[in-house]
């Protein structure tokens, strides 16, 4: 353990934990859209001098998976005390557009000690439609405004801003990011003088050898062998094929996507970073989630798929999509493969807007039931982990009444242990705005398992009338935009009634 005895290993590790859990909360409340403050769309981490993740905040799984991607891409360029970087550019370090990451080198004494770093959705980072997410874009151009990593000062911020809708929120929200790492580098540098540079090096790579040590435990005592699975994605066109083939050898897992659909003329493309994000996500769902996240915890784990494919596409395709939607089917083939029931599989993305505010939301469903335990309901699954945007917030904030938000009763799989049920989300317009749906599991039904029946699929409704999965279109006041989001997968056969002899 680098000479770090187990007692002083927890309390690094606990250390660590809550500078970054504190990141959070400081972003959180110095934030100013909805999207940030209320939904806390939004994901903070620790990182070493070498770009290795040495902790994370619970927050968002596809962002924080991904998020090694851009401090290397940060780490690649000279650093300097007090210079922050920001970007995203998805094939630069970043996943989709509207996630901005900022990051903020930490130094004592002229060492570099490692870095803080943040990642927030914000609400509109310019593109074609508020919200910034269109169901229909073809070209990354279209979603927004592409970042490189960039130094950060007040007149970069202010030029983004100008490019984007409402320029005050934008500022604000990005004057947050920064705070946030301002915080995670004053812990930094508080860890190093109580116990000396040197010795947070070594204790921080210990954090990550235990990581590892943990999980190829875990993953040792999977049973050896290969695992298939197959799951498509409801492109507008019709559906896209994924294939993985999961091989379990000793304390090692390799994930290979071979045989899924090429790179789509759409946007339900992924970089590989969020890839890798979904595959990690599910190798903690499979282990211990209590083992520290990580970089440590991703070293048993390799991912292999082809460039060029819709799990690792060349630039400059759109990707607002796979980032949300295509990232959840990832996972869901990962614990299908391993025999897990499947949850809603799906973030139900809906953005709103005019030329006076964006509104973006994700939205909860039913989870996949367990072999002990029924699946909970209306809860975020798989890649997301924020709240809904509160009925209060909503209507006080934005044009929008809610006429309903309920549980869809029933709408979870039947089994020996029931899948969750997902929401309903009644939505009315008050004044002319355009609205984008991009949404999953609306022509087919989360899985179930082990005899367990499938959840029932999502609708999308506009004033009555059946939706597609992704469309864009205006709705006019008094129109009500209602969806009906999926229910979890059932696991276990129910016993049937005793067959007369």
């Amino acid at each position: 353990m680098s000479g770090l005895d187990p007692i002083s290993l927890q309390v690094v590790s606990g250390a660590l934990r809550a500078a970054c859990e504190e990141m959070g909360a400081v972003l959180v409340r110095s934030s100013h859209s909805a999207n940030i403050k209320e939904r806390r769309d939004c994901s903070t981490a620790l990182f070493d001098a070498r770009a290795r993740m040495i902790m994370q905040a619970e927050h968002i799984p596809v962002h924080l998976g991904a998020m090694p991607a851009a401090v290397s891409a940060v780490a690649a360029h000279e650093q300097r005390p007090g210079v922050p970087w920001v970007l995203n550019d998805p094939f630069a370090g970043g996943t989709h557009l509207p996630d901005i990451t900022v990051v903020t080198p930490a130094f004592r004494d002229g060492e570099l000690l490692g870095f803080a770093a943040s990642r927030a959705h914000h609400a509109d980072v310019g593109g074609r439609l508020p919200g910034s997410m269109p169901a229909d874009s073809t070209t990354l151009e279209e979603e927004g405004v592409v970042i490189p990593p960039s130094v950060l000062d007040a007149d970069l911020i202010d030029a983004l801003a100008g490019r984007m809708r409402q320029p005050d929120e934008r500022r604000a929200d990005l004057r947050a990011q920064l705070a946030a790492n301002a915080t995670g580098v004053t812990r930094l540098l508080e860890l190093s003088e109580r116990i000396g540079a040197g010795a947070l090096g070594a204790a921080t790579s210990a954090v990550l050898d235990y990581a590892e040590r943990r999980t190829r435990a875990c993953v040792a005592a999977l049973p050896d062998g290969e695992h298939r699975a197959h799951d498509v994605l409801e492109a507008r066109e019709g559906d896209l094929e994924l294939q993985l083939l999961a091989t379990v050898r000793g304390d090692e897992l390799v994930l290979d996507f071979s045989g899924s659909a090429p790179q789509h003329p759409g946007n339900l493309n992924c970089p590989l970073a969020v890839t890798f994000s979904a595959c990690l996500f599910a190798l903690r769902v499979l282990t211990d989630p209590d083992i520290p996240a990580n970089a440590g915890a991703a070293r048993p784990l390799t991912v292999i798929a082809p460039k060029g494919t819709l799990l690792h596409a060349r630039a400059p395709a759109a990707v607002a999509a796979g980032n949300v939607e295509t990232s959840s089917r990832v996972a869901d083939l990962v614990l299908s493969a391993f025999g897990q029931a499947l949850g809603q599989g799906t973030m139900n993305n809906l953005t709103l807007g005019d030329s006076a505010f964006s509104y973006y939301e994700t939205l909860g469903g039913g989870q996949g039931a367990c072999a002990d335990a029924d699946g909970p309901s209306g809860v975020h699954v798989a890649m997301s982990n924020t709240l809904n945007t509160p009925v209060e917030a909503l209507e006080l904030e934005f044009p929008l009444l809610v006429r309903e938000y309920a549980l869809r009763r029933g709408s979870g799989g039947a089994g020996l242990h029931r899948g969750g049920d997902g929401v309903i989300r009644d939505l009315e317009a008050l004044t002319a705005m355009e609205y984008s749906l991009i949404t999953e599991r609306r022509r087919h039904r989360p899985h179930g398992a082990a005899g367990g029946a499938p959840g029932a699929a999502g609708r999308n409704l506009l004033n009555g009338s059946e939706l597609p999965a992704k469309i864009s279109g205006t709705l006019q006041a008094g129109d009500r935009l209602r969806l009906e989001t999926p229910g979890g997968g059932g696991f276990g056969a129910v016993p049937g009634p005793p067959q007369d002899r």
